[in-house]
């Protein structure tokens, strides 16, 4: 699972920029996105007309939209999007963004509009990653360590987890690893074990699916062959926070 932890177009608030993970990059991890039927060059989907070469005819209502998303800090819902850019539903909001993307892909832009969990958000492409990293000067703080990584990883694919499961994979403690995970909001307390002590169980969070541009687990990489197997006594996740749902 690559780290996915920065946000963008760029965030004055947050000094981040966020990436796309739909990306050529061979080490990327490719992504399936659902799209509408692609428009035949030269045609005129509702919205606005697809020229031969790429390039996208906008209208305003189109414009609307995506200046919506570009100064938006976080994924937007496409129902709240159909009203901020007074537009009829959240269909036309889906309408609109494949065809904005058919445009961006077409002419190479270096943007692209992703659904995560919590809705659509205009990403930077993963591939200018490290040339902004450098224009910028900085070296993407929000990025996690090594150490992070690895345990994040091991409680998206073994939810719910304890701490000592996520410490018999890793071979080492890892009280402080979750305890910074569950500072920047990645994991959660998700329940109780019904072992000795009930320990803990760690999930991840809604933030989470959107840092890393997914919109459920399943869209993790080898989620199906790497989860562990279900047990018959296995504890549910408890459900998001009214927090994590208001995101959504």
């Amino acid at each position: 699972m690559q780290d996915r932890s920065t946000f963008g177009p760029w965030n004055p608030r947050h000094d981040q920029l966020r990436y796309s993970c739909t990306t050529d990059d061979r080490n990327g991890r490719e992504r399936l996105i659902r799209r509408l039927p692609a428009n035949r060059p030269g045609s005129q989907n509702g919205s606005g007309i697809l020229q031969a070469d790429g390039t996208l005819v906008r209208t305003l209502r189109i414009a609307r939209l995506e200046a919506a998303l570009l100064i938006s800090e976080s994924a937007v819902p496409a129902r709240k999007l159909a009203q901020s850019a007074r537009l009829i539903d959240a269909r036309e909001v889906q309408q609109i963004i494949a065809l904005l993307n058919e445009s961006y892909d077409r002419t190479r832009s270096a943007f692209r509009i992703e659904q995560t969990a919590a809705g659509y958000v205009l990403m930077t492409r993963a591939a200018l990653a490290p040339w902004l990293d450098r224009l910028h000067n900085r070296q993407a703080a929000a990025r996690l360590s090594a150490p992070m990584m690895e345990t994040l990883t091991i409680i998206a694919y073994q939810q719910p987890v304890t701490r000592a499961d996520v410490e018999a994979i890793r071979g080492v403690q890892s009280a402080e690893m979750i305890r910074q995970l569950m500072d920047k909001g990645l994991i959660r307390i998700a329940g109780e074990d019904d072992s000795l002590g009930r320990p803990f169980l760690y999930g991840t969070t809604k933030l989470f699916l959107t840092t890393f541009a997914l919109r459920h687990l399943e869209d993790l990489p080898g989620y199906a062959t790497l989860r562990k197997p279900g047990r018959a006594s296995e504890p549910a996740l408890l459900p998001f926070s009214e927090d994590e749902e208001a995101a959504a």
